[in-house]
């Protein structure tokens, strides 16, 4: 039996058993992680108890002829890791018995030797002066009137990830991740309204140290938060009707999300989620010809952006990570299929090219497809938001996700937002509270008239994307412009 120093499993002398390659297996792939978070939180002045915790394990993945298997376990000794591979050709056995990947060729990952850590311009100053930090923020917040809730909050998460095949390394991956928001509530006469940071579901999310706090904005953000959730409470609702929507990146970010990331999935469009988390509008025959958008509609699968939030070397089924259009002048060009969905589609009669987007939101769960870093790239002739704001008559401008549904294909849906501003005669006017808007993600982008140009782009992302069964809630990043819209179904809280 061989083994392999892993630092970060039990200290820099760690030492991992790899089990023997049992005869029937063609081979197999072991993904370790190691992970640590911390949780702080500063609540109406009080700080919150510390919350933290440290998670490690490993996945066994064994690939047969034509089948393929898992079973996690966190006993890191040689017997358990030898009892999970063991576990796991059990389950390629099932698998190649039922046909599956009958005719096709299972693409093995190769052992790249490659390290990857997340960028780390600046260190984290102390958990003291984080919550130093938070207390300000939070006091800033509660010193505005009407505020009757605030809480500012910071999670912090590290994690070291490697996988083998057998012995031989294919990636070392070290990711720091971060995770900053503000929040506050005024209430009067009965009326109460929230204002975030960037969304009540961490919006903001970043790969780095202490320069993504910076980024992030939460420094001296408290009073402007606080006020603008008083704002609201005095704003009248939303109008309804059909107008110009322009949307920030903040709430891009969940559109995109939701009407273009989960579609595209194609272990959802081959039917894996229809009893959970709902299928999709798209079927395989259209890409390479469906017009999914109107021309200035780009959207890119980029893990290379080393800030963002889902950026990573390779994922986890050892795959290297590439940047790669999925939308390109409003055509629909290729799913998010990593390689072993990419092989069952092509024994379905479909040869479609995937991405490495094969993820796991741990040691204990296996990869599926997941939509990493999902990008709208701002437009090749693309307008400032001033320019985009001159060319509305009658619109309206919305930030910041509040609330979402969308149907079972994610097709139909209705979001909402925190803040909005009407646009009339190309200027910004009145504040309004409660919007919200409505459409169908199969007509939807094709109604958008602009992407912005760089000055407009913001890099978000959320660690709260779920799907799978057994469920797994994953990170996700989004870069986006702002976008402008043509004839939308906009509504308020009333409506």
């Amino acid at each position: 039996m061989q083994s392999a120093s892993f630092p970060g499993v039990d200290g820099d002398a760690a030492v991992l058993p790899f089990p023997k390659r049992p005869p029937a297996c063609r081979d197999y792939v072991l993904r370790l992680v190691d992970r640590h978070w911390t949780a702080l939180a500063v609540r109406r002045g009080v700080v919150q108890p510390a919350a933290g915790g440290r998670d490690r394990g490993a996945m066994l993945t064994a690939y047969t002829a034509n089948g393929v298997g898992w079973a996690a376990t966190s006993d890191l000794s040689a017997h358990g890791l030898a009892q999970a591979l063991d576990q796991a050709l059990r389950a390629a056995n099932a698998v190649e018995a039922g046909g599956l990947f009958d005719g096709v060729e299972l693409a093995l990952p190769q052992a790249l030797g490659v390290r990857r850590a997340s960028p780390h311009e600046r260190p984290l100053p102390s958990r003291g002066a984080l919550l130093d930090m938070l207390r300000a923020e939070d006091a800033a917040m509660r010193a505005v009137e009407h505020v009757v809730d605030s809480q500012a909050t910071l999670r912090l998460i590290d994690s070291d990830e490697t996988l083998w095949r057998g012995d031989a390394l294919i990636a070392r991956q070290r990711f720091a991740w971060v995770e900053p928001n503000l929040q506050a509530t005024a209430a009067d006469g009965g009326a109460a309204q929230t204002r975030s940071l960037a969304g009540q579901y961490n919006g903001f999310c970043q790969q780095g140290g202490a320069e993504v706090i910076e980024r992030s904005g939460l420094v001296g953000a408290g009073v402007r938060i606080a006020t603008e959730a008083v704002e609201l409470l005095g704003a009248p609702d939303c109008p309804s009707g059909t107008m110009d929507l322009l949307l920030a990146p903040d709430q891009m970010m969940l559109q995109i999300h939701e009407s273009i990331g989960h579609p595209l999935e194609l272990d959802r469009i081959l039917g894996d989620e229809r009893n959970f988390a709902g299928g999709s509008f798209v079927t395989p025959d259209m890409f390479g010809s469906y017009r999914y958008g109107s021309e200035a509609l780009d959207v890119t699968f980029d893990p290379t952006r080393p800030e963002q939030y889902a950026s990573y070397a390779v994922d986890d089924e050892g795959m290297r990570a590439e940047r790669a259009w999925l939308i390109r002048g409003g055509v629909l060009q290729r799913p998010l299929g990593g390689a072993l969905s990419a092989a069952r589609a092509r024994a379905a009669g479909f040869a479609l090219a995937g991405v490495a987007n094969a993820r796991a939101s741990g040691w204990h769960r296996p990869p599926i497809d997941r939509m990493a870093n999902l990008n709208v790239e701002p437009g090749p002739d693309g307008q400032t938001l001033d320019a985009m704001i001159a060319s509305v008559e009658r619109g309206v401008l919305m930030r910041t996700n509040v609330s979402w549904s969308i149907d079972d294909t994610r097709d139909k849906f209705q979001f909402g937002c925190e803040w909005g501003r009407l646009i009339e005669g190309g200027r910004l006017t009145r504040v309004v509270r409660n919007p919200n808007y409505r459409g169908r993600s199969a007509t939807f982008w094709r109604s958008l008239a602009m992407a912005g140009d760089r000055s407009t782009v913001d890099v978000m992302g959320t660690p709260f994307c779920g799907k799978g069964e057994p469920g797994q809630v994953i990170r996700v990043g989004h870069a986006s412009p702002a976008c402008l819209f043509k004839g939308v179904d906009v509504f308020g809280g009333a409506a």
